[in-house]
């Protein structure tokens, strides 16, 4: 258990989020996660829709530090490296009931304007670092100078959104477009006179 108290109960909203989905989630059963009580939750988060602020900025801090900084040495290893990252569902066991639930907040987003911004946090964050990236590798003749860092980020980043809502709504493994898009920036992006590429 996390020594903060406050900690724990993020964390433990997590692991009753993966359970429950958003809309059926209540303050008690992230209680009954956390080991504690409504009123101790209370003392920390005023309402339901304030821990969710507080759990998403967590999530986001926790996000850009799994995003921010892919391994590899070259521009086109960073972004098949991130792309592994938010494609392939080795990492997280509960993957495909944390997506499930992260999707019931997007359908909330409309109809909630602090949810709504806190989620565009999170995908302008993923835009930036795509573009970067694309970006680094123009400039280093790794990827085509035809394209435009900025359109191919926002596209890539489409594309892992509607996988993860692919995987939630028809349970279609996301893995698999890992490799199809692997072949799509070799074969789209990666400049002509680069060397055959490793798989």
């Amino acid at each position: 258990m996390a020594d903060d108290p406050a900690i724990e109960i993020l964390d433990a909203t997590y692991r009753a989020l993966c359970e429950h989905g958003y809309a059926n989630l209540t303050l008690q059963d992230i209680a009954a996660e956390a080991a504690t009580s409504k009123s101790s939750i209370h003392y920390h988060y005023d309402s339901k829709d304030q821990l969710f602020v507080a759990f998403l900025d967590d999530l986001y801090d926790r996000f850009t530090d799994r995003v921010d900084s892919p391994e590899g040495d070259t521009p086109y290893e960073q972004l098949t490296g991130l792309l592994q990252v938010l494609l392939t569902t080795g990492a997280e066991p509960p993957l495909r009931e944390f997506r499930t639930a992260m999707l019931e907040l997007k359908a909330q987003a409309p109809y909630n304007s602090i949810l709504q911004e806190r989620l565009t946090d999170f995908d302008e964050f993923l835009i930036e670092r795509l573009r970067e990236i694309l970006a680094a590798g123009v400039d280093d003749g790794e990827f085509d100078d035809d394209i435009e860092p900025a359109r191919d980020a926002e596209y890539l980043a489409t594309t892992i959104t509607g996988a993860h809502t692919r995987h939630v709504a028809i349970n279609h493994s996301s893995d698999q477009l890992y490799d199809t898009m692997t072949r799509y920036i070799k074969r789209h992006l990666l400049a002509d006179e680069q060397p055959e590429v490793a798989q």
